[in-house]
C-alpha cells in the first residue's frame, strides 16, 4: 500500500481560509482522501502552534501523529523585498524537524514580520538570508519554493519572481533542492528547463479548506520519516518516491495568460501577438504559468527526465461526479454521491487511482464509471484557466451522457 502525502496546507489561522481547518477536520478529511501524512501548515502562527504543541504525538524524529494521521512541522512564508531592481514576492514552504525547532523559527522570524496577523506571515526578509539564517538553527531545516511558476508570489512568476534559482538564492541555492509545482504546472513543463534538473518536484493541495486536501500530492512507496523525507529529495529515489499526483495543469487558474475582468483569456502566442496587452480594454494582462514556461525553458514540449519520479493526472472526484450529473460540484447532489462513492471503495485516491474498471462499473453508476476511466486515460476536456479563474473540466462529454443521469448502486 503507497503512502500519500501533502505537506503544504493551511490552518484557520491563515487568510482566505475555512474555519473549518482545524485538527479534527484535517484528520478525518485526509482519511477521506487517502492521504497519510500532512504538512501542519502555518506553525508560525502563534495560537496554532500551541495547538500543535498540545495535540500532536511524536512518533520518531522529525514525525508527528494526531488520531492515526501522520505530520510534519511545515508552514508558507511570503518574503517580499527589493532586490535587483524589483520588489520580488516569493512564498516559501519551510520544514522544521521539531517543536524546539519550529519554536527557534518562530522567534527568529518574529523580528522580521507580525507572526500573529496571518498563518502564512508576511516577512520583509530575503530569501537567501532567510534559508542561511533557518539553517543555523538546524541543519534539517530545508525549504521548497511554493508554486514556482504562479504570476504572483513565486520564485518564478511573470509579475515578480526571478529568471533563475540562482537570482534568488544565490549563494544559498544549494541549500535548496525541491521545488513545488503548484496547480497550474505539473512535472513535464518543468522538466523543460535544464535549470530545474537537479531538483526533486513536488505536488501538493496549497488546501485553504478541508475537502481539497490532497487535489494534489506526493506517493512514496512505503511510510517515511523525516531523516528519508530529505533523502529522497535530495536524491531525487525513483524507488522510493513514486509519483505525484498533479491537477491536470489548465484547470490551474493561472494556466493561460488573461484578464479577469474583460473575461479574455489568451494561449501564449495570442498574448504575444498582441503585446500583452487586453485585446478589450487595453491594459496589461496577466502573464500565466505556461507562457513564463515558454520564456525560460531550453527544450522542447514532451522531453521527460527519466530520473525524476514520475506523475499521475487526476480530476477531484466531486468534479467528476458533478460533470457527470450536469450539476455543480459543490451541490448537495454530488455531496451524496460522493460519500456514498468513499462508502463503497473506502477513500478518493482509491477511486480515482486503483479500483479495477470492473468494479468501477458494478459498484457505481455507468455515467460516472465512464468519467471515472475518461480521466485515467486522459481522454478529458479542458478550457484552460486564467488570471485566477480555474479551467473549466469535462470527463464525459455531451454526446457521450446517458438520458437517465440518476445514480443506481449495486
Amino acid at each position: 500500500m503507497s503512502f500519500i502525502a501533502d505537506f503544504h496546507i493551511h490552518s484557520k489561522y491563515s487568510r482566505a481560509t475555512s474555519k473549518d481547518m482545524d485538527m479534527q477536520s484535517l484528520v478525518k478529511w485526509a482519511k477521506i482522501k487517502g492521504v497519510s501524512m500532512l504538512g501542519t501548515g502555518d506553525f508560525t502562527h502563534p495560537v496554532w502552534f500551541s495547538e500543535l504543541e498540545k495535540t500532536l504525538e511524536e512518533t520518531g524524529y522529525g514525525v508527528y501523529a494526531y488520531e492515526g494521521v501522520y505530520f510534519v512541522l511545515t508552514t508558507e512564508v511570503s518574503n517580499i523585498y527589493f532586490k535587483l531592481g524589483r520588489t520580488r514576492k516569493v512564498h516559501n514552504i519551510i520544514f522544521a524537524p521539531s517543536l524546539k525547532a519550529a519554536e527557534e523559527i518562530n522567534s527568529l522570524l518574529s523580528e522580521y514580520g507580525n507572526l500573529s496577523a496571518d498563518g502564512r506571515p508576511i516577512l520583509g526578509l530575503e530569501c537567501d538570508k532567510m534559508v542561511r539564517m533557518l539553517s543555523g538553527i538546524n541543519p534539517d531545516v530545508f525549504f521548497v519554493p511554493s508554486h514556482a511558476w504562479t504570476p504572483h508570489f513565486s520564485i518564478f512568476g511573470s509579475n515578480s519572481g526571478f529568471d533563475s534559482p540562482e537570482e534568488c538564492f544565490g549563494s544559498e541555492t544549494a541549500k535548496i533542492f525541491s521545488i513545488e509545482t503548484g496547480l497550474s504546472s505539473d512535472p513535464k513543463m518543468n522538466w523543460r528547463w535544464l535549470k530545474l534538473d537537479r531538483f526533486c518536484l513536488t505536488s501538493n493541495s496549497d488546501a485553504h479548506s478541508p475537502a481539497k486536501i490532497g487535489r494534489e500530492a506526493n506517493v512514496f512507496k512505503e511510510k517515511i520519516d523525516y531523516h528519508q523525507l530529505i533523502n529522497i529529495l535530495r536524491t531525487k529515489d525513483k524507488n522510493k518516491f513514486l509519483y505525484t499526483i498533479e491537477f491536470f495543469p489548465e484547470e490551474g487558474k493561472y494556466h493561460w495568460d488573461g484578464h479577469r475582468m474583460c473575461k479574455t483569456r489568451l494561449s501564449p502566442k495570442e498574448a504575444i501577438d498582441v503585446n500583452n496587452a487586453c485585446p478589450v480594454c487595453g491594459k496589461r494582462i496577466t502573464i500565466g504559468v505556461m507562457h513564463r514556461v515558454e520564456a525560460l525553458a531550453d527544450r522542447g514540449e514532451g522531453y521527460v527526465d527519466i530520473l525524476s519520479p514520475s506523475f499521475k493526472s487526476v480530476v477531484p472526484l466531486a468534479e467528476i461526479i458533478g460533470d457527470a450529473l450536469g450539476v455543480s460540484s459543490d451541490s448537495v447532489k454530488v455531496e451524496r454521491e460522493y460519500f456514498q462513492l468513499i462508502k463503497n471503495f473506502g477513500n478518493e485516491f482509491n477511486i480515482l487511482l486503483e479500483v479495477s474498471e470492473k468494479e468501477l462499473k458494478t459498484k457505481c453508476s455507468q455515467t460516472i464509471a465512464k468519467s471515472i476511466i475518461n480521466m485515467r486515460k486522459g481522454n478529458i476536456d479542458i478550457v484552460p484557466g486564467y488570471d485566477g479563474e480555474y479551467g473549466k473540466v469535462s470527463v464525459f462529454k455531451g454526446d457521450e451522457k446517458e438520458s437517465d443521469k440518476q445514480l443506481s448502486f449495486f
